[in-house]
């Protein structure tokens, strides 16, 4: 085979699929399946829909004329599993049994590497991979400690978004990605600040469990006693509590949104409660940056802001200002995760690096 490899992405969401078919780095074509919540809901849970979502992408690759047996590769996006070093996985038996068992948690992306294992032992076993999964466990044992034995701190971040766009900004600056101090802030509905120091993130907060800055989805760090008399008012259920942490919390529980854009719209309308919860959420983004600089005794080569919040530039500009003294700021808008499973397929298949075993 040549360098061109040709590898189907495939990354599940909770009531999408997107698939992409590559050719080396250049992007064949992209499709977004969407399901309708009836149909989904005619299921028991969330791996009941493998064989349902494998056929619908059997479709798209009909519609596509692809044929499987031309594909060189299968990755798909990794979903729950125990925490893993960063890097490219490839599928095994132990690493479907977790997924489908969701033994260490159920999520959409549990789909993932089944259904690219499944191609790819009908495309003529060819392999299948996934990459850097939310559970990418690099962090130092220091920063692991927190100030109780019974709550350590975890690693569960934008892994995959932030480990590509850290390599990529890494080779745009003449760098090498194992030897480069770069801190990566992905800001979408939750957001997370990793210190990637020569090729490990060796400290992140953890963007789904309370850790870190408010985001439009997210309370990140709270006030402990005042959060206790919350969870013990007699006012919340435990799951009424969860989603106050992760899914209606920060933005959205100070202003009933979790749309960036509609909070601007409010803010030049005049709205000062709006421009305040804005610019603090800034302001905490800006607290753990910093934060996060000492942790390589400031010696850091650059800083990326990236995630869908990044592509407002008056929030962008809050930040860069407040912390352009640590090190240059690069933004780097969106979520390129499709481009990040196949870069990382590619690697092991061009003999960069070699698959890791789960």
């Amino acid at each position: 085979m040549s360098g061109d490899f040709k590898i189907l992405a495939i990354n599940p969401g909770s009531t999408s699929t997107k698939v992409a078919l590559f050719e080396g780095e250049r992007e064949l074509w992209n499709i977004t399946q969407r399901y309708d919540v009836g149909t989904l809901k005619a299921f028991p849970n969330v791996m009941a829909q493998e064989d349902f979502r494998l056929g619908e992408i059997e479709l798209v690759l009909k519609q596509q004329n692809a044929v499987l047996e031309e594909i060189d590769a299968f990755v798909g996006r990794g979903g729950v599993l125990r925490p893993i070093p960063g890097g490219t996985y490839a599928v095994n038996e132990r690493m479907l049994d977790d997924l489908r068992s969701c033994r260490y948690g159920a999520h959409a992306s549990n789909l993932g590497a089944p259904i690219a294992w499944r191609l790819a032992c009908k495309s003529g076993d060819k392999p299948s991979f996934i990459v850097d999964p939310v559970v990418v466990d690099e962090m130092d044992d220091i920063a692991r400690i927190s100030g109780l034995p019974e709550a350590p701190r975890r690693s569960i971040f934008h892994a995959l978004n932030q480990k590509f766009m850290a390599r990529r900004l890494a080779a745009e600056l003449g760098l090498d990605y194992e030897n480069a101090k770069i801190i990566v802030t992905h800001m979408g509905g939750g957001v997370s600040v990793g210190v990637h120091n020569k090729g490990r993130v060796v400290d992140v907060y953890n963007a789904l469990e309370g850790d870190g800055p408010f985001a439009p989805e997210r309370a990140g760090i709270l006030p402990n006693c005042g959060f206790v008399d919350m969870c013990y008012s007699g006012n919340y259920t435990f799951e009424q509590v969860q989603r106050r942490i992760a899914g209606e919390g920060g933005m959205a529980a100070h202003l009933g949104t979790n749309d960036l854009r509609e909070v601007e719209r409010r803010i030049r309308s005049g709205d000062e409660k709006a421009r305040l919860v804005y610019e603090a959420m800034a302001y905490q983004i800006i607290r753990a940056i910093g934060a996060s600089a000492t942790v390589v005794n400031g010696e850091v080569d650059a800083i990326l802001l990236t995630g869908g919040i990044a592509h407002s530039e008056a929030f962008v500009e809050l930040i860069k200002d407040r912390v352009s003294f640590i090190a240059p700021v690069y933004v780097r808008p969106g979520e390129e995760e499709m481009q990040a499973l196949v870069q990382g397929a590619l690697r092991v298949l061009r003999g960069v690096e070699e698959a890791k075993e789960y």
